[in-house]
């Protein structure tokens, strides 16, 4: 019986009971007690929740993390407490972090069976009564009227003037206008008119429904279900960390096995002192401080995030938008404002366009758009007292924003009546009353009010469907307020104009009857009607969003619309906002006739795609990231959640959208604006950047430590660096210079690089040749100070202490040189550098001279005071060492090929 739901639409309702065995006063009490037994009660399934403690517990299975571990463990087996410390209160830390960062797809669930209506009214034994949701079964009966929300899917058996709120499943703008015959068994859901769907709100008119299906079995239970199945991507960083971190402990292990078989076989020396330079050398090897930096690093960008509206809800999402290379985005309340808004009048004396921005009654009218409008048009008079009086909605300011109370449609024509009043100076509407109307309803598709005024004047106003309103129309308005016989070929011609524009057109007239008639009926309105014109409504894009797809175009991300409305609309807008694409619009119904090889290919072409249901949009996003592109999936409906949990940043609007789309995204923007995505894109981009910095940092101080004790080590010299400065080293600079570069800004040129493939490793070829040459430089320079200083006649400790402080003020170069990896670093900004910068150069320097100087710290680091002049040779050496691998760089960037030359971003 359930398997079948999806044909009930396409059934009559009378099939549809006979079919459920079901009847028109309800189920007998016994009936549904013994199918709420079978089918189960009418909620989502409870998944299984996962311990705290396991997932706390799961942020420490990471394999660099178990090298940070066997670090402590070494340290601690040396004595060396404090850095024992350091190390473990990094792990700790990032674990942390990570627990209550991490978004769970358990919340998603959560919001989605929060959607349920709890209580609902239904026909039990022919007797109206009140239940629990919950409890509702197959075939029974509910009753609905404005302001329910549907408690189950259901078919309806009776509805006047019925219009249900979809934009949770459809995405639609505007209420959908439902009714009782049975529509095409493929029609999209959107178009299914026959149909309530659970979690969707009645906004007008009453009905009767039988219910198809319930809980899982539901629409909105088959998207919780989708969700539950869909697969969650790792990010880019996250994968390429995890390899880097296997790679790199294979790597030191290897290292650490060959020298301690060197130093037994070999150098014949003892097992527990090589065993013990050995672990020292690990120790320098482990760049113990990344994951710490990395996790920083990432933290910064939730806070530039946060000031660009855009909250992250998972840390890594941060980098994963760094990386977008194709951006899905919904269409209402994203790129549109989710606004009903009246964009043009069609009218006997032309076409006028009408400015102005959501329900604010301001705003200019111009005719053919170019025309001086110091000219009036009794005409528009006509447009304002129908839209007023026709009207059972009402516009509620606060503060400077206007909202509409009730249909938004009807909102928009009475911003558009106040928007005529306040340039034609008529607002004859409060002189008349209501006496009587014809409510809408979607089988005559029109409302209909008589309305008298003190003067005797009686008005009947039509506003409705044009191919409902014309035929009743014999006669329109021309350009002096005179009347002609109605010229049917021209209004179809601006209908279709208007259409074409994606506005949804209806149609205004009105007619002046006896001022005794109290009653009004449909034969008051047969071919006696003067066409007033044709109003254009529209959900207007944001102005940001138009320059935001502007931006993320020339930053080479593909912007996609995918909309569950009306293929004619979704053009109509994407050309609005600059979409590359707009004549070719796959529909639901297309995308469900493609394989998905032939998916994959029209997605790369296709930039609009309409009228598609979840299943589409989780297609479609998966579908593109088969092509190797790294996808953001923006939207605010339950429709989404699937797709936005599937992309690689899922991005949820924050005021408009569903708690279940904030809960299986990534990022939630506060502000439902898709500008927002744009500077989210470009902090995505400097974080990566900034990770980058930070491993280009890093990995060569650390490799120039290694290789320093390597050598000395296997050329039977004196170590120039002893363990316990290694360790300090380690120490001072790790949780300083390192962690500097996570607030760097962003470098110039950031929005006009290409994105980076889903693929391009982290540790590129270029960043092993930066390894190999920094790592040379410092050995070079480190042993130079060194025999410089045994040359000089200095004893091993002062040496060492020279080295040492070498060391250091390489790695302060090497930082200032690495803030600037795509353009130069010799400028007046990188001079003043950021405040984190010269703040931990100043604790370095300081440190360095402590433990260079006092007495104290002498002692325990074997140091001795260094002259002024071997001072000033060291940062001379330093100087030296930043100009050599700033002109490498400068060579690089010059013969560089591509849009990330120097030349290509500076211009």
């Amino acid at each position: 019986m359930i398997a079948s739901q999806h044909r009930f639409h396409a059934s009559t309702a009378q099939d549809v009971l006979q079919a459920l065995d079901a009847a028109p006063d309800g189920l007998d009490e016994a009936t549904a007690a013994e199918r709420l037994h079978k089918f189960g009660a009418n909620s989502l399934p409870q998944t299984k929740q996962r311990n705290a403690l396991v997932r706390f517990v799961q942020h420490f299975h990471n394999i660099l993390i178990y090298v940070l571990m066997a670090s402590a463990l070494t340290t601690a087996m040396l004595g060396h407490w404090i850095d024992t410390g350091v190390i473990l209160a990094v792990v700790i830390a990032n674990a942390v972090i990570g627990f209550i960062q991490e978004g769970r797809a358990e919340n998603a669930m959560a919001a989605i069976r929060g959607m349920l209506a709890p209580h609902t009214t239904v026909l039990r034994e022919g007797a109206r009564r009140t239940i629990a949701a919950i409890d509702l079964v197959p075939g029974d009966i509910v009753l609905l009227e404005a302001g329910d929300k549907v408690p189950a899917d259901l078919r309806l058996i009776e509805a006047r003037a019925l219009r249900i709120e979809e934009a949770i499943l459809t995405g639609e703008s505007v209420p959908t206008d439902k009714d009782t015959p049975p529509v095409a068994s493929d029609a999209a859901l959107g178009d299914r008119s026959s149909m309530a769907f659970s979690g969707t709100l009645v906004v007008a008119g009453t009905a009767k429904g039988v219910v198809v299906a319930t809980g899982s079995q539901s629409e909105i239970g088959q998207i919780s279900g989708m969700l539950a199945r869909v697969e969650t991507l790792t990010t880019p960083l996250v994968r390429q960390m995890d390899m880097f971190a296997r790679w790199l402990t294979a790597f030191i292990l290897a290292v650490g096995a060959g020298l301690l078989v060197f130093g037994v076989f070999v150098r014949q020396m003892p097992f527990a002192e090589i065993f013990m330079i050995v672990v020292g050398l690990s120790v320098a090897a482990i760049p113990e401080g990344l994951p710490a930096v990395l996790t920083i690093t990432l933290a910064v960008g939730v806070q530039a995030m946060a000031r660009r509206n855009a909250i992250v809800r998972r840390l890594p999402a941060i980098e994963t938008l760094g990386s977008v290379s194709v951006i899905c985005t919904d269409k209402t309340g994203t790129l549109t404002r989710n606004e009903m808004v009246v964009g043009s009048l069609a009218t006997g004396a032309g076409h006028f366009s009408v400015d102005g921005q959501g329900y604010a009654p301001s705003g200019a009218i111009w005719l053919n758009a170019a025309e001086d409008r110091s000219a009036r048009y009794p005409v528009l008079a006509e447009f304002a007292l129908c839209a007023r009086l026709c009207n059972d909605a009402a516009l509620v300011r606060k503060g400077d924003t206007w909202r509409a109370e009730g249909d938004p449609m009807e909102g928009a024509l009475l911003a558009l009546a106040g928007k005529i009043e306040a340039e034609e100076g008529d607002d004859d509407a409060p002189l008349f009353t209501r006496i009587d109307a014809i409510p809408f309803d979607a089988v005559w598709r029109y409302m209909a009010v008589l309305s008298h005024d003190a003067a005797g004047r009686a008005l009947v106003h039509v506003k409705g469907a044009p191919e409902a309103v014309l035929p009743m129309c014999a006669n329109q308005f021309t350009h002096g307020l005179g009347t002609a016989p109605l010229d049917t070929p021209y209004w179809q011609s601006m209908i279709e104009h208007m259409a074409a524009q994606g506005q949804r057109v209806i149609a205004l007239a009105m007619r002046a009857v006896p001022h005794q008639q109290t009653v009004l009926g449909a034969s008051d309105l047969d071919s006696t009607l003067t066409l007033i014109g044709l109003v254009g409504l529209i959900d207007p894009p944001r102005a940001e969003a138009i320059a935001a797809v502007a931006e993320c175009h020339r930053a080479g991300i593909l912007v996609k619309m995918i909309t569950g409305d009306h293929g004619a609309t979704a053009r109509a807008i994407a050309a609005m906002i600059g979409l590359h694409n707009t004549d070719d619009v796959l529909t639901g119904a297309d995308i469900a006739g493609l394989s998905d090889a032939d998916l994959a290919l029209a997605a790369m072409r296709v930039d609009v795609f309409a009228r598609t249901s979840p299943a589409d949009k989780l297609r479609l996003v998966t579908a593109l990231q088969s092509r190797g592109l790294v996808v953001a999936m923006t939207g605010d409906g339950v429709n989404d959640a699937p797709a936005l949990k599937r992309a690689d940043a899922g991005t949820a609007m924050g005021i408009k959208g569903s708690e279940a789309a904030k809960e299986a995204a990534e990022l939630v923007l506060a502000d439902d604006n898709f500008a927002s995505i744009a500077a989210a894109v470009r902090e995505g981009r400097t974080v990566y950047d900034n990770i980058k910095k930070v491993i280009s940092w890093t990995l060569p101080t650390n490799a120039g430590e290694a290789l320093t004790v390597m050598v000395a080590l296997l050329a039977g010299m004196t170590l120039p660096v002893s363990a316990v400065q290694i360790l300090w080293i380690n120490l001072i600079t790790a949780t300083t210079l390192g962690i500097a570069l996570a607030f760097e800004p962003s470098e110039r040129g950031t929005m006009q690089r290409p994105p980076r493939p889903r693929d391009a490793p982290l540790l590129s070829g270029e960043l092993v040749w930066h390894i190999l040459l920094v790592s040379l430089l410092f050995v070079a320079f480190v042993f130079g100070i060194f025999s410089y200083a045994r040359a000089q006649g200095y004893s091993v400790a002062l040496a060492q202490t020279m080295a040492v402080n070498m060391l250091v003020v390489l790695e302060i170069f090497h930082l200032f040189f690495i803030r600037n990896i795509y353009g130069t670093s010799l400028t007046w900004k990188a001079v003043r550098a950021t405040p984190a910068v010269w703040l931990s150069v100043m604790v370095v320097t300081v440190g360095q001279f402590a433990i260079t100087y006092v007495p104290v710290l002498q002692k325990v680091f074997g140091t001795e005071a260094v002259s002024l002049a071997d001072g000033v040779l060291i940062v001379a050496a330093g100087a030296a060492f930043f100009a050599l691998v700033e002109i490498e760089k400068q060579m690089r960037l010059a013969f560089r090929q591509g849009p990330t030359r120097q030349s290509d971003l500076v211009a």
